[in-house]
């Protein structure tokens, strides 16, 4: 299973395709599906669900959540296989990764040396989250890619990519593989670090 762990779309606020362009261009690529993770919404698990049902796509539902403490950003988590919103507003770091986690998702560190705003105190958070983005094709460049690769392999860390698309020609630009069968197996691949990076 060949999956984008990591795309927006239009209701991200600085996302510009549909649900259904970024699906149907994963399809294109010869991945399997996405992962739809809106900055702090998921207005568009909805209309994603309908187009992968449609097209027999895979779909992961996700948010990209931003984390502020004293008006100032901390980093982002990405949240996997949520079954509701998650509104960051007020809450830590620690408080967000535990809501994700009681939803039966995983927390993954988002671009942790993303070039304008990595994720501030990795070390200190490393362990709370499920793994690290390791490559990101849009916002960390490839030295900041490394030094996240780099880093989950020194801390025994789960791994995961995606292009992070904000346009559907981006989708595909990075993404995992996996030998399974269904999300499930899915999940417990990344976590078993049995996972591809592409």
């Amino acid at each position: 299973m060949k999956i984008d762990l990591h795309c927006h779309s239009y209701y991200s606020d600085d996302g510009i395709s549909s649900p259904e362009k970024l699906i149907k261009m994963a399809l294109k690529k010869g991945l399997d599906g996405i992962a739809l993770t809106d900055h702090d919404t998921t207005k568009g698990w909805k209309e994603a669900a309908e187009v992968a049902k449609k097209l027999n796509a895979v779909l992961i539902w996700g948010e990209e959540i931003k984390i502020k403490k004293n008006g100032k950003t901390v980093g982002e988590i990405l949240g996997y296989f949520l079954k509701k919103e998650i509104n960051p507003r007020g809450k830590s770091v620690e408080e967000v990764i535990d809501e994700i986690k009681k939803q039966g998702g995983l927390a993954i560190i988002a671009h942790p040396y993303h070039w304008i705003k990595p994720f501030k105190e990795l070390e200190k958070y490393k362990n709370l989250a499920d793994g690290i983005e390791v490559f990101n094709a849009r916002s960390q460049t490839k030295k900041g890619n490394q030094k996240s690769f780099i880093f989950a392999q020194k801390n025994n860390l789960a791994m995961t990519a995606g292009s992070d698309a904000h346009h559907c020609s981006e989708v595909g630009d990075a993404y995992i593989e996996a030998e399974v069968k269904n999300l499930e197996e899915l999940k417990e691949a990344v976590l078993e670090k049995k996972v591809k990076i592409f």
